[in-house]
């Protein structure tokens, strides 16, 4: 047996082992549901990190925590949804930033254009002190933060020309979600930014009353845009994350262990997603050069970034410090 397999066998078994012990602490534990909604389908990386997280906590508790998921918003949509695990109706959910910083406010710092230059740099402030210590501030609403999985980097397509700097954008009707940061940064790149829900967007896009949109890979990929957006450049200009969430009524109900399981795992699985999300990027983006979509790969950055300044200046200082902390740890 070679040096390589009998480690690989050996970790295994260690693995194997220390899950046992896990769920030997939980023989006395009274069986209990944790009810997981989210609001996209089976195929999303949502569901996929979700259903890493059941089988971590099923299997670390002995089967005493049942982990049941609801996707495809069976439940509500993310507002509802963090509404409900407020008030213990709804246990845990892997939801979108956005709706989150709607119930705290410094959540959108890391929303903010340009300000993460690569994965790396996201996992980077959103695994270590800074994101940690908003996570633990979510009790001040009533929710537990967990972890941080990802919706990912959005990237420009649109239906007219190339874009590779901020002049080329000039003019163009780019549909942005209905969120003032958006709509301000693509004004500030010279953009006629047209706010609007996702569903008009996409007949928008086939009348050709707007000329293009912006999303990670991933929903460009699944919408098939390349049928009405011949360009699309990789502009990564704002990183979404998405929160592994749970209601401080389901938590103050579970014991110490479970609780620390249940962190673990969320951790966990969000790292997975990441990993899944990347993997599943590099083929999207080969399946939709193959049908025929132009993609800009290293447009001009530096111009973008300095084209969106005043949104810095608008918005910075609603974060407190967050802003420059963030700065900071990334020089």
């Amino acid at each position: 047996m070679n040096g390589f397999i009998r480690s690989t066998l050996a970790l295994s078994v260690s693995l194997a082992m220390a899950a046992g012990a896990q769920a030997d602490e939980f023989a006395d534990m009274d069986p209990m549901t944790l009810r997981l909604a989210h609001v996209v389908n089976e195929q999303d990386g949502f569901h996929l990190a979700a259903m890493k997280f059941e089988e971590l906590v099923e299997e670390r508790t002995g089967g005493k925590l049942d982990i049941e998921l609801y996707p495809n918003a069976t439940l509500g949509d993310e507002r509802t949804l963090l509404e409900g695990m407020q008030i213990g109706t709804v246990d845990m959910g892997v939801i979108t930033n956005g709706p989150v910083a709607n119930f705290l406010e410094e959540m959108a710092v890391f929303e903010l254009p340009f300000l993460f230059p690569s994965p790396e740099a996201a996992y980077e402030v959103l695994d270590g002190e800074i994101g940690q210590e908003l996570l633990d501030r979510l009790s001040e609403v009533n929710l537990k933060g967990l972890a941080y999985a990802e919706r990912g980097f959005r990237n420009l397509t649109n239906s007219e020309r190339a874009v590779e700097s901020p002049e080329d954008i000039d003019g163009l009707r780019i549909r942005v979600m209905e969120n003032p940061v958006y709509v301000d940064t693509f004004r500030e790149l010279g953009a006629n930014a047209v706010p609007m829900a996702w569903t008009e967007a996409l007949t928008a896009m086939q009348q050709g009353t707007i000329d293009g949109q912006e999303n990670p890979v991933n929903v460009i990929h699944s919408f098939k845009l390349h049928e009405t957006q011949d360009h699309m450049t990789l502009s990564r200009h704002t990183y979404a994350p998405a929160l592994f969430v749970m209601g401080m009524p389901a938590w103050n109900k579970l014991p110490e262990a479970a609780q620390s399981v249940i962190e673990q795992a969320a951790q966990e699985a969000a790292e997975h997603e990441r990993r899944v999300n990347a993997e599943m990027e590099a083929e999207q983006l080969a399946a939709l050069r193959e049908a025929g979509m132009q993609i800009v790969e290293e447009p001009d950055i530096a111009a973008f970034q300095q084209a969106v300044t005043p949104v810095y200046e608008q918005y910075g200082e609603q974060f407190g410090d967050y802003l420059p902390r963030i700065q900071e740890a990334l020089k």
